[in-house]
C-alpha cells in the first residue's frame, strides 16, 4: 500500500492537502496501518463532525466589486454537501483545517445565528440592503434538516421584512416556502437554484450530497407555485465537461418557473486546483487534460485568475463564446427579461412589545 491514497466513498475529495498556512503536514503511510480494518473502513467512509462555532456576528459585508451582494450571513462554515469545484474550500485553512475532506467532514455550525441575526437588525447601525443566504457555504446543506438555523434566520427577517437572496443546491429550500412566501408578499426574497448539470450520475460525483437534478428542477417548481421568485444559477461552468449543457439547463428550468438565470465560470483558488485535478484523474481521466488546457485557455495559461472581474467569466474565445451560448439561450425563452424582484424597501423594525408584529410558522 506504499504510496497509495484511499479515496473516501460519498464525498467529493480524494485527500486532504497540506494547510498553505501551516509549515507542517502529515499523511499516514498506509502500510503501517494495513491490517487495522477499521481504520481503514474510517478512511474509506469518513464520518462528518459538527463543531461549535463562536462568532459573535453573523453579518459579513461584501468589498468585493464583482460579487452581486453587500452582506451576507453563513449559518454554517465548511460544507457537506461536498462539491469539489468549491471556491469556498480554502476558507477552512483560517481554521487550522484543510480545504479538501475536512471543509466537507468538519462543519463549524453558528448555532446563536438568529440570535445574532435579530441584533443585528436592531442595531441602529444597520443599513437595510439585501442579505445573501449565504455568500460562502451552501446554507440548506444536509444538517439544516435536523438544526433548522436557516429556517429560524428565515422567521428572524421575516419578522423585519429583511429582504434576502438564497443561493441552494438543495430542495430542502422548499421546507421553508411558507416563510419565503411571506416575504415575497413584500417584494423581499427570492431564490437561486444552482444546477451544474442535468446528468444524475455526473451531479453524483461532482456534488455528492446535493439534491439530484431532478429535485432542483422540482424546487424551482414549487417555489414558484408558493409565489416566491426562482432563478437559476448554472455554476460551476466546467468547459469540456457540463459547457454542452447550458442550453438544456436553461430550458428545463424556464419550464419549470425560473424567470432569472446566471452563470458563473469555474474557479480554481489555492488548494482547489489539485482537489479538482485529483477528481478529473479518478472519475475522467481521459478528459483531464482537456477540460485543464480549456481552463488555462480562459485564465491566461492558469488554472485560476483572481482578478476582480474577469474571475467569475474568463477571458478568450472559449469564455466569449459560452457568454454568446447563454444570452441567446436566455433569450430564447425569455429568462432575465424582467429585473430581480428583491428589495430592501420593506424594511421595518417591530414595534414595542405592545404592537410587535407576531409572525407563526408551522
Amino acid at each position: 500500500m506504499n504510496g497509495e491514497r484511499i479515496s473516501p466513498k460519498g464525498r467529493g475529495a480524494g485527500f486532504n492537502p497540506p494547510n498553505r498556512f501551516d509549515p507542517e503536514h502529515h499523511e499516514i503511510e498506509l502500510e503501517t496501518v494495513e491490517d487495522d480494518e477499521d481504520y481503514l473502513e474510517s478512511l474509506r467512509r469518513p464520518e462528518t463532525e459538527f463543531l461549535p462555532d463562536r462568532s459573535r456576528s453573523v453579518i459579513a459585508e461584501n468589498q468585493s466589486p464583482d460579487v452581486g451582494f453587500e452582506a451576507s450571513l453563513n449559518p454554517y462554515r465548511g460544507c457537506e454537501h461536498g462539491c469539489i469545484y468549491c471556491y469556498a474550500r480554502p476558507t477552512h485553512e483560517y481554521l487550522g483545517m484543510s480545504a479538501g475532506l475536512d471543509f466537507e467532514t468538519k462543519i463549524l455550525v453558528k448555532h446563536d445565528a438568529p440570535a445574532l441575526l435579530r441584533r443585528e437588525l436592531e442595531s441602529p447601525k444597520w443599513r437595510p440592503r439585501v442579505l445573501s443566504l449565504s455568500g460562502v457555504t451552501d446554507p440548506y446543506q444536509p444538517i439544516e434538516r435536523k438544526l433548522r438555523l436557516t429556517r429560524r434566520c428565515l422567521e428572524v427577517m421575516a419578522e423585519y421584512r429583511q429582504a434576502v437572496t438564497i443561493v441552494t443546491k438543495n430542495r430542502l429550500v422548499t421546507r421553508d416556502a411558507d416563510v419565503l412566501a411571506a416575504l415575497a408578499a413584500h417584494q423581499a426574497a427570492g431564490v437561486f437554484v444552482s444546477i451544474t448539470t442535468l446528468n444524475p450520475a455526473l451531479a453524483s460525483l461532482l456534488e455528492p450530497r446535493t439534491s439530484r437534478p431532478s429535485g432542483r428542477l422540482e424546487a424551482i417548481r414549487a417555489l414558484t407555485a408558493a409565489g416566491v421568485p426562482a432563478g437559476v444559477m448554472v455554476a460551476p461552468v466546467i468547459p469540456g465537461l457540463n459547457d454542452h449543457e447550458i442550453p438544456a439547463i436553461l430550458e428545463a428550468a424556464a419550464k419549470a418557473g425560473a424567470q432569472t438565470a446566471g452563470y458563473v465560470m469555474i474557479r480554481l483558488p489555492s488548494a482547489v486546483a489539485p482537489l479538482f485535478e485529483d477528481w478529473l484523474q479518478r472519475h475522467r481521466p481521459d478528459a483531464k487534460d482537456k477540460i485543464l488546457n480549456r481552463i488555462r485557455s480562459m485564465r491566461e495559461g492558469k488554472l485560476n485568475d483572481a482578478r476582480f472581474g474577469s474571475r467569475m467569466s474568463g477571458q478568450g474565445p472559449m469564455a466569449e463564446l459560452i457568454a454568446r451560448v447563454f444570452r441567446s439561450s436566455c433569450k430564447r425563452l425569455d429568462l432575465n427579461v424582467r429585473p430581480w424582484p428583491v428589495s430592501a424597501a420593506a424594511f421595518q423594525r417591530p414595534g414595542g412589545d405592545g404592537d410587535k408584529q407576531l409572525l407563526l410558522f408551522d
